[in-house]
């Protein structure tokens, strides 16, 4: 189970619920405001606030939510003002963990991911201490059961993408972050269905689990820092086999 692609996967699925749409709409929404504060209000001239609406869009998000969102960002409409800070440490078996948030509180941001850090087996660091290792990347993500690698190959690469991984039950397609877009488009033209399409931090190095305590340890850390308020999202390179994952589910 790869950090950053598998887990995205059961984000992605665990936000489709019901009960917690409310938090997903309010997470891009927060990031809607940021980047259209920080790039404008065009999403073709932004690719932040485009990726973002892209996010919305996949959440099946009414286009007038998406529309204030801008507009509170841009200060045409009045809206709360957030700040951007990015926290790293470490979680449970030396697994690296970049945490992004945004708050209109950074005290109590900063005490509520110190917390659930001590609080699951993990520790913050210093800046810098495992950003390192992380890249910013366009990741894309099939079941295998939906297309065959020789078909992304095919179309993921003469669209830019850099790479096609094979991670268990699903292949990975990574590109970088401009591409993303015209790799996404192309198997949208194609009509492949992907489980999930975002632009995520892709760890250089993983960290293997082999025991379903760690395993537990750290899906607590994760789900515990994806369900705080201030907390837009949290990535590591841990990588745990599926047969551990499915012992622990």
């Amino acid at each position: 189970m790869s950090g950053h692609s598998k887990w995205s996967t059961i984000k992605h699925k665990k936000g489709a619920a019901d009960a917690k749409r409310g938090k997903v709409f309010t997470k891009i929404i927060k990031e809607i405001m940021v980047a259209a504060r920080m790039g404008g209000g065009n999403p073709e001239g932004n690719p932040r606030l485009r990726a973002a609406v892209l996010a919305a869009r996949a959440e099946n998000m009414p286009k007038d939510n998406i529309e204030r969102a801008i507009k509170k960002g841009t200060g045409e409409l009045e809206g709360t003002t957030y700040e951007e800070i990015n926290y790293e440490g470490y979680g449970p078996g030396g697994v690296a963990v970049l945490v992004d948030v945004l708050t209109d509180n950074r005290n109590r941001a900063a005490s509520d991911v110190r917390h659930i850090f001590s609080k699951n087996g993990g520790n913050l660091g210093e800046a810098g201490c495992v950003s390192w290792m992380f890249s910013k990347k366009g990741s894309i993500v099939f079941n295998k059961d939906s297309v065959s690698e020789d078909q992304l190959m095919e179309v993921g690469l003469d669209a830019g993408a850099e790479d096609v991984k094979d991670q268990e039950d699903q292949f990975e397609v990574v590109t970088a972050l401009e591409d993303f877009t015209a790799v996404k488009t192309a198997f949208d033209g194609k009509g492949f269905k992907y489980e999930m399409a975002e632009i995520t931090m892709v760890p250089q190095t993983v960290v293997k689990i082999e025991d379903e305590k760690t395993a537990q340890q750290i899906i607590r850390l994760m789900d515990a820092l994806e369900d705080s308020d201030d907390v837009q999202n949290a990535y590591a390179n841990f990588d745990i086999p599926d047969e551990i994952m499915d012992a622990i589910s």
